[in-house]
C-alpha cells in the first residue's frame, strides 16, 4: 500500500472541492480535515483493491452528512430575544389550588392522573412506567380524580353553593 501522505497529495484537491460543492466554501475545509482524519484511521484495514478516490469521496459524503445534521442542531444566534414563552406547566391563569391538590395526591394516583389526564398516556403505557398492571393503573388514575373531586372546589361550585 501507498503511503498515506502520497494519498493525501495526490487526491487531497479533489476531495477539497468535492467538500466545497457539498458544504460550501466556510466548512469545507473543516470537512475536508474530518474526511481525511477519518480515512487515516481506516487506511490500515482498507482492502488493497478498492479504489481509494471512490473510497474518499464517500468519506467526505458522510462528513458533509454529519455537518449538516450538526448544524440543524446548533441554535441560531438572534438579535432580539423573543418573549419568553409561558411554560407548559404554569399555564395563564393556572388554578393553584387544583395543582396543590394534584400535588397532594399518593405518588402512584399522582403519576397515573399526570400522565393519563395530562400526558394523554393509555393505560398499558402507563403500567409500564409506574409498574403493574393496566387495571392498577386504570384504578390509580380514577382513585385519584375521585380524591380531587372531593377536596377541590371551582368558582362554580363555590357559586352552587351560595345559591
Amino acid at each position: 500500500m501507498r503511503p498515506f501522505e502520497e494519498i493525501v497529495v495526490a487526491h487531497g484537491p479533489a476531495v477539497l472541492r468535492i467538500c466545497r460543492s457539498l458544504v460550501g466554501p466556510v466548512d469545507a475545509e473543516d470537512a475536508w480535515s474530518e474526511t481525511f482524519l477519518a480515512a487515516l484511521r481506516a487506511y490500515p484495514e482498507l482492502d488493497p483493491g478498492v479504489p481509494v478516490e471512490a473510497w474518499l469521496v464517500t468519506i467526505a459524503r458522510n462528513k458533509a452528512v454529519d455537518l449538516h445534521r450538526a448544524r440543524g442542531r446548533s441554535p441560531v444566534p438572534l438579535a432580539e430575544l423573543p418573549e419568553a414563552p409561558q411554560s407548559a406547566l404554569e399555564p395563564a391563569g393556572r388554578d393553584h389550588e387544583l395543582w396543590d391538590r394534584l400535588a397532594g395526591l399518593p405518588p402512584k394516583q399522582l403519576r397515573c392522573v399526570v400522565y393519563h389526564y395530562i400526558g394523554g398516556l393509555r393505560y398499558a403505557e402507563i403500567a409500564e412506567a409506574v409498574g403493574g398492571s393496566e387495571a392498577a393503573a386504570r384504578r390509580a388514575a380514577a382513585d385519584g380524580i375521585n380524591a380531587l373531586r372531593r377536596t377541590y372546589t371551582t368558582d362554580e361550585t363555590k357559586a352552587g353553593a351560595s345559591q
